[in-house]
């Protein structure tokens, strides 16, 4: 992957045709809401805190794109990324979640990324910490005794001394490093796999199970009573008999956890959420009030858009690693708008998204491009699992123009749901060989336009019909 630091618009978009097909004005303005990100940190304060960023609201249909956007968008910027309907929310005194909820699993998600990062930078010291501590029960160390005032059993040291010149220590040792040399080979050369070792390892579970039915605003008392409890009560050890991968795997965990600084993947963890966190604020629409009349839902509707409204203003929210800035979060919104229009968002919250994107329907050649050019293209997917089990799956190009043509038929007939409509006509297509390929044995299956037709021609031709199976 490229290197972020020196991702232009231009990379941007070319990386995210790999993976959505169309959308070209999306594409242009997320990259250029990415790019400005690293415009901003080149600016020298205090200026560069007055930059705000600039928050996107995506228009279109269902099946169109704005949620893979918004996914391979923090994939490719390696931000914290945290996926949430706006629906979810409501107005306190309503059923709902906590707006502030949101900024919360951002925190958790950046914690976990920095963990990983830390996990891979510190793999193989404690491989090799655990790798030693294996040997160090295999074949315990030799103990040399003091040099100066009374040895073992009150044995004065100038006599310990003359019993080490008589049993030559040094050699001793010499002979000690060889054969935990000779125990590392045969360690890393699995030669000591079925051996069982004896070892303390910490209990999986010790932390009492607490669980609070919590209103508006409380949903992490439960997190962090846990964490309370877990202080207070400590992992326990438990001596354990198992075969030394098992062990080495559960020392290496053990090690892993011991040498990452929690502070600082803490500290690391907060500043990336203020800097380059990303939330994408799916169903919009939903919450936009569809009328003035100030009764009923609108007044749910109106409460989540004023919630929302100081978390993507700027505000401080606190969570129980620290105090989290929301002004340089990045928020994506988007939504169908079937039934409302954008301005039927509170002015306040209209004027927190000043970028508003169109994505437009697809249609047939955007299907076949769909089918066939992404790395993870479903037509690729559907040939890589036959393949698991031995059968040569092959599509006709006549057949991918067929499968293309039969979904978008079926969207104009019934719901309009873009491109998921291509996961229900393939899976309804290839129903028969999925079902029959673990008994096939090893054999070419080519799926031509006739075979596509005489699978979806009744379930197409009756409306009614199609509306329940595709």
């Amino acid at each position: 992957m490229i290197p972020v630091q020196s991702l232009t618009p231009k990379d941007i978009v070319v990386e995210l045709d790999k993976f959505i097909v169309g959308q070209s004005d999306a594409k242009r303005s997320v990259a250029i809401a990415l790019r400005n990100r690293w415009r901003r940190r080149q600016v020298p304060s205090p200026l560069r805190e007055e930059i705000a960023p600039k928050n996107i609201i995506m228009i279109g249909p269902t099946g169109v794109g704005k949620t893979e956007i918004a996914r391979r968008l923090a994939t490719l910027a390696q931000s914290p990324f945290f996926k949430v309907e706006a629906s979810k929310f409501t107005e306190v005194g309503y059923v709902g979640r906590d707006v502030e909820s949101m900024i919360r699993d951002l925190v958790e998600i950046a914690i976990n990324m920095v963990k990983e990062e830390e996990r891979e930078r510190l793999q193989g010291l404690a491989e090799a910490n655990a790798e030693e501590r294996i040997l160090d029960v295999l074949l315990p160390p030799v103990s040399v005794p003091p040099q100066g005032g009374q040895g073992p059993g009150g044995v004065d040291a100038f006599v310990v001394k003359e019993e080490d010149a008589a049993l030559n220590l040094p050699e001793q040792v010499k002979v000690e490093d060889s054969t935990r040399e000779k125990f590392r080979e045969m360690l890393r050369q699995g030669k000591l796999d079925d051996r069982e070792i004896e070892l303390d390892l910490a209990e999986s579970r010790s932390t009492p199970m607490v669980e609070i039915m919590t209103t508006s605003g409380m949903e992490d008392m439960q997190s962090n009573l846990q964490d309370a409890f877990s202080k207070i009560f400590p992992k326990k050890k438990k001596k354990r008999k198992i075969k030394i991968p098992d062990a080495l795997k559960g020392l290496t965990q053990e090690e892993m956890e011991r040498l990452i600084d929690m502070d600082k993947v803490t500290s690391e963890a907060l500043l990336r959420t203020e800097e380059s966190g990303i939330i994408f604020l799916d169903e919009i629409d939903k919450v936009a009030s569809r009328s003035s009349g100030g009764h009923g839902p609108e007044v749910s509707r109106e409460g989540v858009q004023r919630d929302l409204l100081p978390i993507v203003e700027g505000s401080t929210v606190t969570t129980k690693y620290g105090m989290v800035k929301t002004d340089h979060i990045l928020f994506i919104a988007s939504g169908a708008f079937h039934l409302c229009k954008p301005s039927d968002l509170i002015p306040e919250l209209q004027g927190r998204f000043p970028i508003r994107v169109e994505l437009t329907s697809l249609g047939k050649e955007e299907f076949v491009r769909i089918l066939t050019e992404p790395e993870s293209a479903l037509v690729k997917q559907y040939i890589a699992m036959m393949a698991t089990e031995n059968v040569e799956l092959v599509f006709e190009p006549e057949a991918i123009d067929e499968l293309a043509a039969i979904a978008v038929e079926v969207n104009e007939k019934t719901e309009e749901i873009g491109a998921r409509r291509l996961y229900t006509v393939m899976e309804r297509v290839l129903d028969e060989l999925s079902f029959d390929a673990s008994e096939r044995g090893e054999e070419r299956f080519v799926v031509t336009a006739d075979y596509v037709k005489k699978q979806l021609q009744d379930v197409v031709e009756d409306r009614d019909l199609s509306r329940f199976i595709l």
